[in-house]
């Protein structure tokens, strides 16, 4: 099946999607890579607000190249290795109600286990930013630009995002375990 999924997020709309579906995602995502997973899941252990939310969110593994004119503007944004933020995920997990990440090569089988009922892992092709790039429509904010450039938190407006394949499901489904 082919899906266009809008953000904010819905448990239903995130259960619908099964391995091997092929996936848009327009509305608003944001980037996350390790050092911002690290800081992150610091803050939320600290009781303290984020500039940012993760429930219904789409999170986008990817240290994007920006550069800035008048305005922020994404040059590449392809997909970075997502096993690198498997020791942070299953906690992040346990405070959203449903949630979509977009990354490559996969997640530990402790995250597939987490994302039951609430989440699903989108493969988007890495070597393709500037592809995803096209998808971008506007930068709507960094936070955390002290931690550079590539592991900054990219708040960005998405149309059409994609294309993207379910490769693990929210019922347990993984193209990685088959």
């Amino acid at each position: 099946m082919e899906y266009e999924i809008r953000t904010p997020l819905s448990v239903e709309e995130v259960l619908k999607l099964r391995v091997g579906d092929l996936v848009y995602v327009t509305g608003e995502l944001f980037t996350a890579r390790d050092e911002a997973h690290a800081r992150a899941l610091k803050w939320l252990e600290e009781n303290k607000e984020l500039p940012f939310n993760f429930d219904k969110a789409v999170v986008y593994h990817c240290g994007p190249l920006v550069k800035k004119n008048d305005e922020w503007k994404v040059v590449s944004a392809g997909p970075t290795t997502s096993a690198r933020m498997n020791p942070f995920t299953p906690k992040i997990l346990e405070r959203v109600s449903c949630m979509a990440i977009i990354g490559k090569g996969g997640m530990s089988n402790e995250v597939v286990e987490a994302m039951k009922g609430k989440a699903v892992y989108l493969a988007f092709t890495g070597g393709a930013g500037a592809l995803a790039a096209q998808s971008i429509k506007r930068v709507k904010g960094v936070v955390w630009d002290d931690l550079g450039m590539p592991e900054a938190v990219w708040l960005l407006e998405v149309e059409k995002f994609g294309p993207c394949i379910v490769a693990i499901d929210a019922h347990g489904g993984s193209l990685y375990n088959r």
